[in-house]
């Protein structure tokens, strides 16, 4: 709790059970923190049995969940998300990539695969924040890429390979949603996420599902003589060490431990499905809140786009920022619009961990705070 004896009080029978919504990191279940200090593995080599015994079961289970095809590997490797973007350019982008933009971190992978000097200019294809862009078929691309969620504005875009593009690779960064929609990863040859979101742990880590186009790229690119390829973003690297249920760095043991926990809770929940209809009972929820106030509206118009598990609101007449400030010292925190945007917005995040009806009694909390704090009203 944030609260101070300055700011407004929301009644303590409209406050949610657990006031985490933030966009990543997520909110982490009490379970998965209970298991770091029951594990007994924290301050133990990743090299040995029993750590390498936790990273097989979390490659298992990453498939289970998945239903990954027969043929495709559950690789890990340090860094995350951001730093697969660099271990793609040295390892799957042989000369030119194509991408798809419609939000800040399709944006940045792009800007990483035009800023290595041992690649073609790569091309792309543009949608303004809130809509959808989506790759065409350009000339001599090798790889295809395009995030499968824009956590930034909560776009979704469709998962399936792109018509004319055959014998190019194709990268999905779903680190925002992965866990929490039903998904043919074999429309892919890497499908990847990092696990602070949707898998409820913590950052430091990137997982990837590699089909055997992929594999071969990084085999193919890792023996050229001409080509920067440090050890950390040396993909054929980590697909060796993962075969040994390893990473080529020390992971974060505890990373992994919330992972196998959160993997364990989805899993037993009853998979993809089932996680998919408990964040979409939330989102509904939100948008139909939305849409019935003078004051709100959703960001993302095209109702076949919406997120999920990320829901843009906007605000009219009301000041958002002091809506979440107020929320914030309530302790119902991490609703604040992505900063790049610029918009006057909450963005309200319903992971998988996220309680439904804690998303319910937010949406009071926001009611009660329009009401009665006549600092968020404009011309107040």
């Amino acid at each position: 709790m944030e609260h101070t004896v300055s700011s407004p009080v929301i009644p303590p029978h409209l406050l949610p059970a657990d006031g985490r919504f933030g966009a990543g990191p997520s909110k982490v279940r009490a379970e998965s923190i209970a298991q770091i200090g029951a594990c007994g593995l924290m301050g133990t080599s990743h090299r040995q049995a029993p750590v390498r015994s936790l990273v097989a079961q979390i490659r298992e289970m990453v498939r289970d969940l998945f239903a990954l095809p027969a043929d495709y590997e559950v690789v890990l490797g340090n860094g995350g998300a951001t730093a697969f973007w660099a271990v793609a350019c040295t390892s799957l982008i042989r000369r030119r990539s194509v991408f798809a933009t419609f939000g800040e971190f399709g944006f940045k992978f792009y800007d990483e695969a035009r800023r290595t000097p041992f690649l073609d200019v790569p091309a792309r294809f543009d949608a303004p924040a809130g809509q959808l862009a989506t790759v065409e078929p350009v000339e001599g691309a090798d790889v295809y890429a395009w995030p499968h969620h824009e956590t930034s504005t909560g776009v979704l875009a469709p998962v399936r390979r792109p018509v004319g593009a055959e014998g190019a690779l194709v990268l999905v960064d779903a680190t925002s949603v992965a866990g929490a929609v039903v998904v043919d990863v074999g429309q892919t040859d890497a499908y990847y996420f990092s696990p602070q979101k949707a898998f409820g742990s913590d950052g430091g880590l990137w997982v990837a599902a590699l089909s055997p186009a992929a594999i071969e790229r990084a085999a193919q690119l890792e023996r050229l003589t001409d080509r920067w390829m440090p050890q950390f973003l040396n993909l054929n690297l980590a697909v060796r060490n993962a075969r040994k249920d390893q990473t080529v760095n020390t992971p974060a043991l505890a990373t992994l431990v919330m992972l196998h926990a959160q993997l364990e809770w989805m899993l037993d929940a009853g998979g993809l499905q089932a996680c998919f209809q408990r964040v979409k009972t939330s989102t509904d929820a939100i948008y139909e809140w939305a849409q019935n106030r003078p004051f709100t509206t959703p960001f993302v118009a095209d109702e076949a786009l919406r997120s999920p598990v990320v829901a843009t609101i906007d605000f009219e007449g009301v000041d958002a920022a002091q809506v979440a400030r107020v929320l914030r010292a309530n302790g119902v925190v991490d609703v604040e619009p992505y900063r790049k945007l610029g918009r006057n917005q909450l963005r309200i995040s319903t992971f998988p961990a996220v309680d439904p009806a804690d998303v319910t009694a937010l949406l009071k909390c926001i009611d009660w705070v329009v009401d009665n704090v006549s600092s968020t009203r404009a011309g107040q």
